[in-house]
């Protein structure tokens, strides 16, 4: 299967939700390069921002999962870079 890269916006609205965000982010550790978290205490959410790489099924999962827990809201974006199972880039110049 071919891996996709892409971010994945999680805002967290209700704080009692974030033990299970965590939780949900530690599962699905494999697909995270990156991770940035800011609480923003005074207004009362928290931002985190992914980067990640992995197969559309895991992302899409990974977001839904986040995205059915109550007062969380995920939004995810893939780029178009595509590599498959033997390391090879499936975009860019000469791709075609």
């Amino acid at each position: 299967m071919e891996k996709r890269l892409g971010i994945i916006a999680i805002v967290v609205e209700n704080a009692n939700q974030v033990v299970y965000v965590n939780q949900l982010l530690s599962e699905a550790a494999s697909l995270i390069n990156a991770r940035l978290g800011l609480p923003l205490r005074d207004k009362g959410i928290s931002l985190i921002s992914l980067v990640v790489e992995g197969d559309t099924d895991a992302i899409g999962g990974l977001t839904g999962k986040l995205g059915r827990l109550r007062g969380v809201k995920v939004k995810s974006v893939l780029t178009a870079f595509r590599e498959d199972d033997h390391g090879q880039s499936g975009s860019g110049p000469g791709s075609d």
